[in-house]
């Protein structure tokens, strides 16, 4: 017979590996060379949609600069690269040829600002899949992340920070 203290350990164990496996499940980053890719995600798209947003931040922590200068996806017919902009009170989306990576620096592709357009999807991003992405840099050349799809909104991007 398992002692009361024994039970409540053996809970308690339990407990808190499920919530090292939920949090460890739901972070993911990448690492190539000097550069990490923290969280690569996309947002979910309804049936129909035909381009979809994907983001994650993009750490240089070498000392040189460098580009992210495309990306390709199987899920889609191709990737641009993008930033969003007012233009006095209209938001205004445009593709860019590169985008720009400091020495030292973060650059957070995320949904009103710079982030990759999966442009002619194959199917719809559902909420929980998982999304093949290869990165192309300038200087360190290309890596395989994966984005998680999931249902958030710029806002709630904006009350996290």
């Amino acid at each position: 017979m398992i002692s009361v203290m024994t039970y409540r350990q053996l809970l308690t164990l339990a407990l808190a590996g499920f919530l090292a496996t939920a949090t460890t499940a739901h972070a993911h980053d990448f690492r190539l060379g000097s550069l990490k890719i923290d969280h690569p995600w996309a947002r979910a798209t309804l049936p129909g949609q035909s381009a979809g947003g994907a983001f994650a931040s993009v750490h240089n922590s070498g000392d040189r600069a460098e580009r992210l200068l495309g990306a390709t996806s199987p899920a889609a017919s191709r990737v641009e690269l993008h930033e969003m902009r007012m233009d006095g009170d209209v938001m205004r989306m445009r593709e860019v040829s590169a985008l720009e990576l400091p020495p030292g620096k973060t650059v957070t592709l995320a949904p009103g600002g710079l982030h990759l357009m999966l442009i002619g999807l194959k199917e719809p991003l559902k909420i929980g899949a998982r999304v093949p992405l290869k990165l192309r840099f300038e200087k360190a050349g290309e890596i395989d992340v994966t984005l998680h799809v999931e249902n958030k909104t710029a806002d709630t991007e904006a009350h996290k920070h």
